[in-house]
């Protein structure tokens, strides 16, 4: 065995630890509401058929859904380790920079739209989870259902309060809680299955299948209510970076899995010996003494989950910035040694906003559930589309066989899709809403700087003008050092251009510096930088950064000088553009409604000092109008 075997055998178990608190949170709190959904939503049905068919629908459902898809087939699509649906969207669509309206459109949309969907989810999953963990108080004592919303709403305030001051310490108990909880919920489970052993009958899928023919007429509306099983089930690999895909797939197998199995067969059994029982049987099967610690070690686990859904928005938000889907926006670093404890002050208090409207409008988790799972649903159905092009083009797998895995599971997912429309009148467009606002603004955003970009373009021809008039010296050079941060990865961009325009001259030193952000985690350093002399005392660099990666443009310089750039870090002035956005003369470049939302994103959006860290008195802004 290889050191570098032996040291990934070493993180394993630990890893597959803290994978129970940071990847399995959301899937893990579904048996608190779940198996009742469904029940509810065959009508109250309790024979035995009916609750042996609910069981296999359940099992097979993460069998497939879960091990099959996600931990087997989607995690091998992991971009330098990195996985979720924008790094599955930077394996096959288009790159940083690069037109999008062309044969990548449909991956493109689908990309986006499956991630602009996760932020609904984002907002749904914190208000189920924390609902249904407080309404278990109310088995035992019914008299404080009326406190059951407010107590919630306390506990959701919460968890977004506590956001600003990271999680980094209390990170380290949430793999420990979650294994305590899967623990729980497993020998809760078994226990009472073993009092009714024919239960695992129901493990034979034909019981599933001769569930949904006896219940066809609403076999959709049951399958959407089964599909909140999976839930959690895109955390595998959005988050799989943070603890590695082999603690992930150990995670699963062993524990999670496992766990989720016995805890729904116990609920099945306890129906089985209690039909005429209407309470949730998660909580109905306690003993009453375990009842009240249950409910706090669920409320933990569901604030567990509600953080890992967090955490997931924030690293979506940094991703589609850096990609160049997304304006700049504030982010926190929340820890010096974990790169993922990040904070997005302004995703954060509009996530907060949203969930609590969510939880005080359906006031109850069995109202939540008919707008849960739309957005997860449609982001599944979007993998499996990206999952085809993947298969064909990065790894080449002949189309029958590439063809045969996307057809098996894209039939499941649209079977789940289609279930999940029919909650639309009831929730499901509270999250469809969310995603198409974030998609509305993702896609504004890209075209609106792709046409900045045109509207540059007149600037560029004015570069060899600029490098003729500083060969034959006919340009005034001013002293200084001024390091003009540019979009364009050229000698002379045209930030330089405008400058010479408006002032006749260059300062002494004069540094373009262009950042870009590749459709990869992290860049090699070997590949980050080139650093280039261009003319007398001018130099070109250009640096590039992952898209989870932060910049630090003075240890670039830094390199730089080490390189031959001439620039003096301690007198050194960035200069930025601070364009105003204006309607161009061409109006069908773009409409009304996107050239207002993009000016108001770019007018909001955080500038280079605060993106680069740069300080204030280092700077300077030339604006210009910019029509698009």
């Amino acid at each position: 065995m290889s050191s570098a075997e032996h040291e990934e055998g070493r993180r394993l178990v630990p890893g597959a630890l803290a994978a129970l608190g940071i990847v399995f949170g959301d899937i893990g709190t579904s048996p608190l509401y779940t198996f009742q959904t469904v029940m509810n939503d065959t009508g109250g049905a309790t024979d035995p058929e009916t609750l042996l068919g609910g069981f296999s629908l359940l099992v097979w459902t993460m069998v497939i859904v879960v091990a099959l898809k996600y931990a087997v087939l989607v995690m091998r699509a992991d971009n330098r380790g990195e996985g979720g649906i924008l790094a599955l969207l930077s394996l096959v669509g288009p790159r940083f920079g690069a037109s999008w309206h062309s044969r990548a459109t449909l991956l493109a949309a689908a990309g986006l739209f499956g991630a602009a969907l996760l932020y609904g989810d984002g907002a749904i999953t914190p208000a189920i989870s924390v609902l249904s963990a407080i309404e278990g108080i109310g088995v035992v004592a019914p008299h404080v259902h009326a406190y059951v919303l407010p107590a919630a709403v306390v506990v959701l305030f919460g968890i977004f309060m506590i956001q600003p001051l990271g999680t980094a310490h209390i990170s380290k108990v949430f793999g420990p809680v979650m294994a305590l909880w899967f623990a729980l919920i497993g020998i809760l489970g078994i226990h009472e299955a073993l009092s009714m052993p024919r239960v695992f009958v129901g493990l034979d899928p034909i019981h599933g299948l001769r569930f949904l023919l006896v219940h066809y007429q609403r076999s959709l509306v049951i399958l959407g209510a089964v599909f909140l099983s999976v839930t959690g089930a895109e955390a595998l690999y959005a988050d799989m970076s943070h603890v590695g895909r082999p603690s992930v797939r150990l995670a699963l197998g062993v524990v999670v899995l496992p766990m989720l199995i016995l805890s729904y067969a116990g609920q099945t059994a306890y129906l089985l010996a209690h039909p005429s029982n209407t309470a949730n049987p998660f909580f109905a099967m306690l003993p009453h003494p375990m009842i009240l610690p249950v409910v706090v070690l669920a409320t933990l686990a569901t604030i567990i989950a509600s953080q890992a859904i967090i955490t997931g928005a924030y690293t979506l938000t940094r991703q589609a910035m850096q990609l160049g889907w997304f304006p700049g926006l504030n982010i926190r670093q929340t820890s010096d040694t974990e790169y993922g404890q990040i904070y997005v002050p302004v995703v954060n208090w509009i996530l907060m906003m949203v969930t609590l409207a969510v939880a005080l409008f359906f006031r109850s988790s069995d109202n939540l559930s008919g707008a849960y799972g739309t957005a997860v649903s449609t982001t599944m159905l979007m993998t499996t589309i990206l999952m085809f092009d993947v298969m064909r083009k990065k790894w080449n797998w002949p189309f029958v066989v590439a063809g045969g895995i996307a057809l098996f599971f894209g039939a499941i997912d649209m079977v789940f899709f289609v279930a999940n429309l029919m909650k639309i009148a009831r929730g499901g467009y509270v999250p469809l809403a969310i995603g198409l606002a974030i998609f509305i603004i993702m896609t504004t955003w890209r075209r609106g700087v792709d046409l900045m970009r045109e509207g540059f373009a007149p600037l560029g021809e004015r570069a060899s003008d600029v490098l003729a008039q500083l060969d034959n010296g006919t340009l005034m050079r001013t002293p200084g050092s001024f390091v003009f941060l540019s979009r364009y990865d050229s000698a002379v961009p045209p930030l330089v251009a405008r400058h010479v325009a408006d002032f006749q001259s260059l300062p002494e030193v004069t540094v373009a510096l262009n950042v870009s952000f590749e459709s990869v985690p992290r860049i090699l350093e070997q590949d980050r930088m080139q650093v280039r002399r261009t003319a007398e005392k001018m130099w070109q660099i250009g640096v590039k950064f992952g898209f989870v990666e932060i910049p630090n443009l003075f240890a670039v310089l830094r390199e730089a000088k080490e390189l031959g750039c001439q620039v003096d870090l301690s007198e050194v002035l960035f200069i930025v553009g601070d364009d105003d956005i204006v309607a161009s003369d061409q109006k069908t470049r773009m409409n009304m409604f996107r050239r207002l939302l993009f000016g108001f994103l770019y007018r909001n959006a955080v500038r280079a000092p605060d993106r680069f860290t740069l300080p204030r008195e280092r700077l300077i802004e030339i604006g210009h109008q910019v029509g698009i």
